[in-house]
């Protein structure tokens, strides 16, 4: 099981923030993925339309999420297929574990997927004497690293060449030790070389699902590099692990959607593989399983359906939110502490494992709005994380000084004459003296703020003042 470091996430940042290799991979990737989503977005014209679109179709099918399911499932039994309903973590796993030992599963490939890493499948597998083996290119380097993901769409995002180079050759001792990898294609090559035989062994392979289509009983998945493809075809038998709120009504539905997937994830007008998988092989099929599972997960969504965070549900993982957003980009994925990172992961996180173990996760935002800006089905991310605020404090969970720092700030700011007199106070008081460095490196009761960076002094009025100003001279 993924032991949640989340209530940790202040030292975890703290780490990160002085780690070299990671602001390395930072400073590397991140202006990559924001770059390619722009071109993407500007040339396809009617992409604020298409994201409209997407809302509308997730918002749709999360209002009629128990009949899209039940008509999905009729499809999949129709195809020879079967559907395994969980209510939690356990019950999937559980699931699993059943249909690979009643394969007689020794090996088992696994396409790249969250909701797997949510549910924490391979250490499970792996305690029952049965070898997962991740498919992904960045998945595998974690596998060898004993890492979890940083990134839901680039899980390897907080390495660096060297970090590769180094696992590979701890790992891969069967190979010549003078090997030389002078660029990231002698990398592939010989990941290549690795999973070829493994894709070939496997007698289970598991893949994620981007989208269910209730339509036709299809699941979903796009990849880059071709693995989803092996991994559901080549063994005897495919699970598909999916999350409930995956599911969308028609095949035009989930067109609809991959428009805007790639673009947002990585500035792409469609992923190198975007691949239907529909049952089991038919008779005169040349490839494919002799069996199909999907293994539908709830894990805590249903709860969601009706509350203030329901829209949370919306979410395609793009990755768009973590991509553009100045906290993910300064930390990183691990220190967030679970499965899910960035802006998504602060509104998802509290919702599945409870805001008392992820509380520090919506506080850790600045609030620029970026996230939402950027969502391909417009979830309103600041919104949700404040409603997490909401419920910490409500719960007494926030610390006892912020709390009272709060309620007497509430006391002025209820009182306009007081508020005014107050800051006008403050600001006259810092602007004096501060006025010959023109900051502060220290203050009373400013220390969170001043221990990592300097506090500007103060010049001239408040805005209220400068306001009433402008409004006196006609200006505003």
């Amino acid at each position: 099981m993924h032991i949640a470091t989340s209530p940790a996430f202040k030292d975890n940042a703290h780490k990160a923030l002085g780690d070299a290799g990671l602001q390395k991979a930072l400073a590397r990737s991140g202006p990559s993925f924001i770059a390619r989503r722009a071109a993407a977005v500007a040339h396809l014209p009617e992409f604020e339309r298409l994201r409209e679109t997407a809302r509308d179709i997730k918002n749709h099918a999360i209002a009629n999420l128990d009949f899209y399911l039940e008509a999905y499932e009729a499809k999949v039994l129709a195809a020879g297929g079967k559907v395994h309903w969980c209510s939690t973590a356990d019950d999937a796993r559980d699931a699993v574990l059943a249909i690979c030992k009643a394969a007689g599963a020794k090996t088992v490939t696994k396409g790249k997927s969250m909701i797997g890493e949510e549910i924490a499948i391979n250490d499970h597998l792996e305690q029952h004497g049965i070898t997962p083996v991740e498919t992904d290119l960045g998945e595998y380097i974690i596998q060898l690293r004993h890492e979890l993901p940083s990134h839901i769409i680039a899980p390897a995002f907080h390495l660096n060449m060297e970090d590769w180079e180094e696992a590979f050759r701890e790992s891969h001792t069967d190979l010549p030790a003078d090997r030389q990898f002078h660029e990231r294609r002698d990398i592939l090559t010989e990941a290549r070389t690795k999973l070829r035989a493994k894709f070939l062994a496997a007698d289970v392979g598991i893949t994620g699902a981007n989208f269910l289509i209730a339509e036709t009983g299809s699941s979903v998945i796009v990849t880059n590099e071709g693995n989803g493809d092996l991994t559901q075809t080549l063994p005897r038998v495919h699970i598909v692990l999916a999350s409930i709120e995956k599911c969308v009504p028609t095949l035009e539905d989930a067109t609809s959607l991959l428009r805007v997937l790639a673009r947002s994830a990585t500035g792409q007008d469609f992923s190198v593989y975007t691949t239907f998988s529909t049952g089991a092989r038919r008779p005169g099929d040349l490839d494919g399983p002799e069996e199909y599972h999907v293994v539908l997960i709830d894990n805590g969504r249903s709860a969601m359906i009706g509350t203030e965070f329901q829209e949370m549900l919306r979410c395609i993982r793009c990755a768009a939110c973590m991509n553009h957003c100045p906290v993910y980009g300064a930390v990183g994925g691990h220190a967030y502490g679970w499965v899910y990172p960035g802006p998504m992961g602060s509104v998802l996180t509290p919702g599945l494992i409870g805001v008392d173990k992820a509380g520090h996760l919506p506080n850790a935002s600045t609030f620029c709005g970026k996230c939402e800006s950027v969502c391909p089905v417009k979830i309103p991310l600041p919104k949700l994380m404040r409603h997490w605020r909401e419920r910490e404090f409500e719960r007494h969970l926030t610390p006892a000084a912020a709390r009272t720092n709060l309620g007497l700030w509430a006391f002025v700011a209820r009182r306009p004459s007081l508020y005014r007199l107050a800051t006008r106070a403050a600001a006259f008081g810092l602007g004096a003296f501060g006025r010959r460095r023109g900051r502060f490196n220290s203050l009373p009761f400013a220390g969170g703020w001043t221990k990592g960076r300097d506090l500007p002094a103060p010049e001239g009025d408040t805005f209220f003042a400068r306001y009433a100003r402008e409004q006196r001279a006609g200006r505003v």
